[in-house]
């Protein structure tokens, strides 16, 4: 899928659409300007509804079939049902093999994470904070989809933008309590503080999981650095940018 305005990442995919949405291309104004995903920040609801539907014609779906859910930086993975309205539920990831929906994560420093194993027609999308990436949520997202047919050894994985182990500044302790999990997350940032480099993290627990280290992209802009993208860090009152996949 070709950048567009709603999208400023388009990772390719074999077996699926996918696309990282960025600032532009939306309704939202002020700190919410202008593509503003997110119910929950503040934002106008009539902004914030005009914006998803703008993102559905993008990927030529009526906007009942783009499917989010309530993120609450869990390990909960939510398995589509197999037809039928996709009812938003409380989970921070969401799988299926539903060719009439896209699945879509809401981030703004935390990694969006997309999964597609082509083969076996299955698609995952996880919110991976510092909670969820260290309680388990990608452990959690490649189970419901191995239960459900597909295999890590067949997977590509995109790590979308996202706030870099060189500014994730964190207390000494939580960076130890991060690398006791993920050893490759311990970081320190540019100014030589302790950090969590939580791109590294995932990539480590993905690894780990039988994912091939060559399916895996990383390499995407840091959202603290990049003001094409949301960022709490940066700016703490905010929208939140998504990372959606769809089957192909």
């Amino acid at each position: 899928m070709t950048s567009t305005p709603l999208s400023a990442r388009a990772p390719r995919h074999r077996g699926a659409r996918a696309l990282f949405t960025g600032r532009a291309g939306g309704v939202s104004a002020g700190e919410f300007s202008s593509l503003n995903l997110a119910r929950h920040v503040g934002d106008d609801p009539a902004a914030v509804e005009a914006n998803r539907a703008l993102l559905a014609a993008e990927l030529d779906l009526d906007p009942a079939s783009l499917v989010f859910v309530d993120q609450v930086h869990s390990a909960e993975v939510h398995v589509l049902p197999a037809e039928g309205p996709a009812p938003v539920v409380t989970a921070d990831a969401i799988v299926t093999d539903r060719r009439d929906v896209a699945i879509a994560i809401m981030v703004a420093d935390c990694l969006p994470v997309l999964l597609v194993d082509a083969e076996a027609g299955m698609i995952g999308a996880a919110h991976a904070g510092r909670p969820g990436l260290l309680g388990g949520v990608l452990e959690a997202t490649v189970a419901a989809m191995r239960d459900l047919g597909a295999r890590p050894e067949r997977l590509t994985v995109s790590i979308g933008p996202s706030v870099c182990g060189a500014c994730y500044e964190v207390p000494a302790e939580m960076r130890e309590a991060g690398a006791t999990l993920l050893p490759a997350a311990a970081a320190t940032t540019r100014w030589g503080t302790p950090a969590l480099d939580l791109r590294a993290g995932a990539v480590q627990a993905l690894t780990r999981l039988g994912v091939p280290a060559v399916a895996i992209d990383a390499d995407h802009p840091c959202t603290l650095e990049d003001d094409t993208y949301f960022s709490y860090r940066r700016q703490g009152r905010t929208g939140r940018f998504a990372g959606i996949i769809a089957r192909a």
